[in-house]
């Protein structure tokens, strides 16, 4: 039998190394962020630590704890018998919980008595939370960047999206961020995550590149809906080599209408996304774009957002922002269609594996 303790640090060295990494937290803090790859066996569950937590201010911590042992107890029974009955002796998990470690603790103790190696992270998801701010802005600064810069329309996901199915390694922020960026951003039915889980899906998406190889990322603001881009991460992009992609503006329309075809079928949504551009535009604007957006005429507003709202402020944010994109090479697919995103993508990795 044996019981091992690491540090958070250790930990995110060595994430690979472990059958499994158990999070004991409950599905609420799950929820909000955990480990890369960590499947969660909640020692308590929300409406339990609720329960516990109110015993122990209003009635007594003794009185607490002991209502805390019998649901740990059986719900660590309850895992046991789930998912614990069917692994072999060479399973080796990594546990942890929030700081100070009684829950995963617990459960590491009946583990350890079956027979089973079991690895404790010190300090926890809060510890580990430390140890990933601390890391990330080193860990961003070791990749070289291709970014793919292009007015709201030209196609830049879809060239990180073929990109990635051509091998390319791509760090898909919007993809990570559950939203399409800007106030128009946000996908229906699509909950962003919180910012810690975003920093977390990072930080594992760049410890999974080869630093001898570009990653290519789209010319991102700041934040991405509700979630701000780590600032190291920022701080490298906008210091690297820009890739100008260009449609004319009739494909640009159409692209949108296509990736944004819940506006079309959802006008009221539309309307409400509409209105948070009143004060940048102007209540007269809005409202004549809110018009015609009912009465189905979506395409000719999509068609003035870009010339008086999206492109205007687009080039004084990349002259602002991204130190080489006065260099940037330009690049002219021959059509909006994934066709013709997969050729130019593949003609951008054959110029790349050149000697």
């Amino acid at each position: 039998m044996s019981l091992d303790r690491i540090s958070a640090e250790e930990a995110l060295a060595t994430l690979g190394r472990y059958s499994d990494i158990i999070d004991a937290r409950s599905e609420g803090e799950y929820a909000e962020d955990h480990l890369p790859g960590a499947l969660n066996w909640p020692s308590l569950h929300d409406e339990e630590r609720k329960i516990v937590g109110t015993q122990y201010k209003q009635i007594s911590q003794f009185e607490a704890k002991k209502l805390g042992a019998a649901l740990v107890a059986k719900n660590i029974a309850e895992h046991i018998q789930r998912d614990v009955l069917d692994k072999p002796r060479e399973w080796q998990p990594l546990l942890y919980c929030w700081r100070g470690g009684k829950r995963s603790g617990a459960l590491a103790l009946v583990l350890n008595q079956i027979g089973f190696r079991i690895t404790l992270v010190d300090g926890g998801y809060k510890a580990f939370r430390a140890a990933l701010v601390a890391d990330l802005p080193q860990l961003a600064a070791r990749f070289h960047y291709q970014v793919v810069c292009g007015p709201t329309g030209s196609g830049k996901t879809r060239l990180l999206q073929a990109l990635a199915a051509e091998g390319a390694q791509v760090l898909d922020l919007e993809a990570l961020a559950r939203h399409r960026s800007s106030v128009l951003g946000a996908i229906p039915g699509v909950e962003q995550p919180s910012q810690k889980a975003f920093d977390s899906g990072i930080w594992s998406a760049l410890r999974g590149f080869d630093p001898a190889r570009p990653v290519y990322i789209e010319s991102e603001s700041k934040k991405v809906g509700n979630v701000a881009v780590p600032e190291g991460l920022i701080t490298a992009m906008r210091a690297t080599p820009c890739l100008q992609i260009e449609l004319p503006q009739d494909e640009r329309v159409a692209l949108l209408l296509e990736d944004y075809a819940f506006f079309a079928k959802d006008a009221e949504f539309f309307c409400e996304r509409l209105g948070a551009l009143t004060e940048a535009r102007g209540k007269a604007v809005v409202q004549d774009w809110q018009a015609r957006a009912r009465a189905g005429d979506v395409a000719s507003v999509v068609r003035e957002l870009l010339v008086k709202h999206y492109d205007p402020g687009y080039l004084q944010s990349m002259q602002r922002n991204f130190v080489q994109f006065a260099a940037a090479r330009v690049l002219s697919p021959r059509d909006r269609s994934a066709g013709a995103m997969a050729a130019l993508a593949r003609a951008l990795l054959a110029e790349n594996a050149l000697p």
